[in-house]
């Protein structure tokens, strides 16, 4: 088999199981990135428009958990646990997000805030273990909506807080 070569292919992206949502936020990283480790802020921006957040518990640190409730405009309340798996401030946070503890529906997101000019830009990457738990999220909890409206709101609250900064 001279000349023969041998191929390696990577494995398939799983296109089909991630959401990938972006956004700038006018604001400086570090100042995003500290919204994220609070549960004062958290619960101020966390959640689709009209959704309010109540913790049980939250510790931010690596191994560290957040256990919380949704609250819908409906009415209804949504039970959710976040792991936080890796923390690299100010630039990443990797958490596994499933409604509780060993949920084996849980899915794993990964934040990415880079400088953008005085802004900052936030990537939200998040990967469903099967195609169809995401299509279910997508179609059933509207999630790709769900999280730009998250990240509006975190874009909104940010700004607040660094408007209200530069004013003293």
């Amino acid at each position: 088999m001279a000349g023969a070569r041998q191929e390696t292919r990577a494995e398939p992206a799983a296109a089909d199981r991630q959401i990938v949502i972006s956004r700038v936020i006018d604001a400086p990283r570090e100042l995003v990135f500290e919204a994220f480790t609070e549960v004062r802020h958290l619960s101020r921006w966390w959640g689709p428009e009209g959704f309010t957040t109540t913790t049980r518990s939250f510790e931010f640190r690596e191994g560290g958990e957040w256990d919380f409730v949704l609250h819908g405009p409906d009415g209804t309340d949504y039970s959710e646990w976040i792991r936080w798996l890796r923390i690299v401030p100010p630039e990443r946070i990797e958490l596994l997000h499933g409604e509780r503890r060993d949920d084996p529906n849980a899915f794993e997101s990964v934040l990415t805030l880079a400088p953008d000019g005085a802004a900052t830009r936030i990537v939200m990457h998040t990967v469903f273990p099967t195609k169809e738990l995401r299509d279910e999220a997508v179609e059933k909890y509207h999630a790709i909506e769900g999280g730009r409206q998250t990240l509006s709101s975190l874009a909104d609250y940010v700004t607040d807080l660094a408007r209200k900064g530069a004013e003293g």
